[in-house]
């Protein structure tokens, strides 16, 4: 990949803005070093060069202001098209957060309580079972062999903001979904309700197991029901519009593919073209666990959005309050299946204790990652806001891209 000169790194900050960012400031203003903030350029080179990812959009704020924007390397190894600001990437989990405000939204207009059964808007869902394994899978075409008991209890909106609700989150449940998986004309009206048929991982509450798709799934029909409108419509007008996100959305258009960057696996014969990188994206099928796309520019204001409490430009979403139980910790690391350190709360990963996970950001930090190397996190207490956009599971990246920005606050 050609290398970029590291003073382009503070220069980007500094380029004039569009109508669509947030204001840019000298890094040194914010208390935050430009030296030190190359490293997260370096850091980025020193994967390109290793194979790892194609290109990189890194971004970090601090008190509101983009104090780094830089984007380097290609979007196609192919090609070679550099990697640009306006540079589209499939934001998969990162998906959820953006759900979990829109739940919120109902929550503060009292069409929803957190802890409401999931069947008080989805029948289906009642009398659920749970699983109890008797034999694991032994690999492709010979699935878990399991006996079903009841749901000690209902699965809850709360449960399924954090992934302790059991639904579709391991191989029993995952071996009867995929036996009632959508069909790719279907809606979230037309198999939301079936899921409500397939046996739970284990006691609603007992474990933290990530539901990668279909928990989330189940609160975008939520949204759906509760506030009467499809989803793809109500992220437009209630998130999406207010927060100046033009070039997000479930599906790209035709003006906007060109800017989509591709999506690679490693290998250990390089990187793999994925040849079916928007299979979570669809037309019809507004996921809640995955599908959006999306730029640094606009994810970055939904992150400052929450960040700043709940406001952007003068349009409020959620109410600091809101904003405040959505990141707090509802499910400690000593749950079982959490990581050490990190709690969880309603759509979001928790830093509980850094001390005890290894980790550079602050208690009380939040955030979540995309399967396809995205990753973003807000802290509160040093009002940062950081995103990184990549299309490689690269995890490494994270926590390296976390000790970049945190090692650059100097004051």
């Amino acid at each position: 990949m050609r290398r970029i000169n590291p003073i382009s790194v503070i220069l980007l900050a500094a380029f004039s803005l569009t109508a669509a960012s947030l204001p840019s400031t000298k890094p040194e203003d914010v208390g935050l070093s430009p030296e030190r903030l190359r490293q997260i350029h370096a850091m980025v080179q020193r994967h390109i060069d290793a194979g790892d990812v194609t290109g990189a959009v890194m971004f970090v704020a601090r008190k509101g202001q983009i104090a780094f924007l830089d984007a380097q390397g290609a979007m196609d190894i192919d090609t070679k098209k550099p990697m640009t600001r306006d540079s589209m990437f499939r934001m998969a989990s990162m998906t959820k957060p953006v759900i979990g405000t829109a739940i919120m939204m109902m929550l503060e207009e009292g069409k929803l309580q957190l802890g409401d059964p999931v069947s008080k808007y989805i029948p289906e869902f009642k009398d659920m079972k749970v699983g109890v394994l008797l034999e694991p899978a032994h690999g492709p075409g010979n699935p878990p062999k399991f006996y079903v008991v009841p749901a000690e209890r209902a699965i809850t909106i709360k449960d399924l903001l954090t992934h302790t609700s059991g639904l579709s989150s391991g191989p029993m449940g995952q071996s009867e979904v995929a036996k009632i998986r959508r069909k790719p004309e279907e809606k979230l009206a037309d198999y939301i309700p079936r899921l409500g048929l397939t046996p739970l991982e284990f006691q609603p509450g007992t474990h933290w197991m990530y539901s990668p798709s279909d928990g989330f799934d189940v609160l975008a029909r939520i949204v759906e029901i509760t506030s009467g409108i499809p989803l793809d419509r109500f992220l437009k007008q209630r998130i999406f519009d207010p927060l100046d996100m033009p070039d997000t959305s479930h599906y790209p258009t035709d003006a906007q593919m060109p800017r989509l960057v591709t999506v690679y696996q490693k290998t250990a014969d390089g990187l793999k073209k994925n040849e079916n990188s928007l299979s979570m994206s669809s037309k019809v099928y507004f996921a809640g666990g995955g599908g959006l796309v999306s730029t640094i520019d606009d994810y970055s204001h939904f992150a400052q959005m929450l960040a700043n409490g709940g406001e952007l430009n003068g349009k409020r979403l959620l109410s600091p309050r809101t904003v405040k139980l959505m990141s707090s910790v509802h499910i400690p690391y000593t749950l079982p299946g959490r990581t050490l350190g990190e709690g969880y709360g309603l759509s979001v990963r928790v830093m509980q204790d850094a001390i005890a996970g290894n980790h550079r950001i602050s208690d009380g930090s939040f955030g979540w990652s995309g399967a396809y190397g995205t990753h973003f996190w807000i802290d509160p207490k040093e009002e940062i806001v950081a995103v990184m956009m990549i299309q490689t599971p690269i995890r490494e990246m994270r926590p390296e891209f976390e000790n970049a920005v945190m090692q650059a606050i100097v004051k």
